[in-house]
């Protein structure tokens, strides 16, 4: 398996899912006559980032990553979202840029070195196959995964197969 096939479908599929999963938070707050600022605002724990955070660092967590890893600079995006729409915007976006990271200099990546922020004062360095399966695959997932318990928590019907939509695969 290659890197670039561990990385960029895994993002696509990944916002692709988030991006539905906003949709039927906005139809769920029209339904129930609730301001869909509510649900961007609403957090599971009082230390933890709410809704709308989730989704910015589950996107900064794809073009950040892909970039790194394609030894590219990632775009900048202000956290400037305050409504669905505009979460839902800056996904596409994400996509998009994703969408133009060059396999070859991804899967070319793996023993090279990344450097990366952690924090606001710390950097990390990790080789590049190691970032991407222990540092941005875990911390993509578990931001999509807050996402998703957050509207879960507020009463969105969703389920497993909203979390998994789109991933490559065939019942039979």
């Amino acid at each position: 398996m290659s890197m670039s096939s561990a990385a960029v479908p895994v993002f696509e599929i990944g916002l692709n899912a988030l991006s539905g999963l906003l949709d039927k938070a906005e139809a769920y707050a029209a339904a129930k006559k609730i301001d869909p600022a509510v649900l961007l605002q609403t957090r599971l724990y009082p230390d933890m980032f709410p809704l709308i955070r989730q989704v910015q660092i589950a996107c900064d967590s794809a073009k950040n990553g892909g970039a790194r890893l394609a030894g590219v600079e990632p775009p900048k995006y202000e956290d400037t979202e305050q409504t669905i729409e505009q979460l839902k915007a800056r996904i596409a976006r994400t996509i998009a840029f994703v969408k133009t990271l060059q396999a070859g200099a991804i899967d070319a990546s793996a023993d090279r070195e990344v450097i990366f922020p952690l924090g606001r004062d710390n950097k990390a360095r990790m080789r590049a196959a190691d970032f991407l399966n222990h540092f941005v695959l875990p911390n993509f997932y578990f931001h999509i995964s807050t996402a998703y318990g957050i509207l879960r928590h507020c009463g969105v019907e969703i389920g497993k197969r909203d979390y998994l939509a789109g991933i490559p695969m065939a019942v039979i």
